[in-house]
């Protein structure tokens, strides 16, 4: 089962929590925004694991995150999705998010 990091106030997680649930995925769902607790695991992973580093270099914060059974972590959830064979369900029809200090993603 794979554990995602993310927070509702960022549409690329209501996007693909929407998409795990519709398609019956099993996943554990861990929002940084709901306690301390689940923000310092979330940087605690962000800040020592190399698949951030791109993101941190661009003032992103890096969510959703997806962490596999083995602990390798991806941070592409339409390409997750996409290899699973699911086609991508948008709830705001939009490809891309806002939520960024630039206009891009999380």
């Amino acid at each position: 089962m794979i554990k995602v990091y993310g927070s509702s106030l960022c549409p690329d997680c209501i996007n693909f929590e929407y998409n795990l649930t519709k398609n019956n995925i099993e996943y554990e769902y861990i929002d940084i925004h709901k306690n301390m607790a689940n923000l310092k695991a979330f940087l605690r992973l962000r800040d020592t694991n190399q698949a951030f580093d791109n993101t941190k270099a661009n003032g992103y914060v890096g969510i959703p995150a997806i962490v596999y059974e083995d602990l390798s972590v991806t941070l592409d959830w339409e390409k997750y999705l996409v290899d699973k064979g699911i086609t991508v369900i948008y709830l705001d029809n939009e490809t891309s998010s806002n939520c960024g200090i630039d206009g891009k993603g999380c």
